[in-house]
């Protein structure tokens, strides 16, 4: 399955927070799961890098595969967006990541569930 992890998990983990590793360790080692994210998402952990944090995030990083943003995408993108925004605080990124999943399957993992009211997706939050 493919499991799309939202940026905020990987910024997490970057940052030590041992939810968001333990998290992505179990994502890692339960079969058949494949982890992906959304170009915006790569570009997300990317532009928030700290400083010395180069290395490890392009090793973090090359544990995902990064699927591109289309023109579809982006069409389903604008719908989501016009339809949930600001009454879920969703922004493009969101909107985005969602459609994505909705156009490709697997679900999202993040921990601002809210941002994804989509009914179509599967969404979980990555721990409490």
């Amino acid at each position: 399955m493919r499991v799309y992890v939202d940026a905020d998990i990987v910024i997490w983990h970057l940052r030590r927070m041992s939810p968001a590793t333990e998290l992505l360790r179990a994502l890692e080692q339960t079969p058949d799961n494949e982890l992906w994210m959304s170009a915006i998402q790569r570009s997300e952990v990317l532009f928030f890098m700290r400083a010395g944090e180069e290395t490890t995030t392009m090793r973090v990083l090359r544990r995902f595969k990064t699927h591109p943003v289309t023109e579809e995408i982006i069409d389903l993108a604008a719908t989501y967006f016009r339809r949930s925004n600001p009454s879920h605080g969703i922004d493009e990124n969101d909107a985005i990541l969602a459609a994505t999943v909705a156009l490709t399957g697997g679900k999202v993992v993040t921990q601002n569930t809210r941002h994804f009211p989509m009914a179509d997706i599967v969404v979980e939050r990555g721990w409490d």
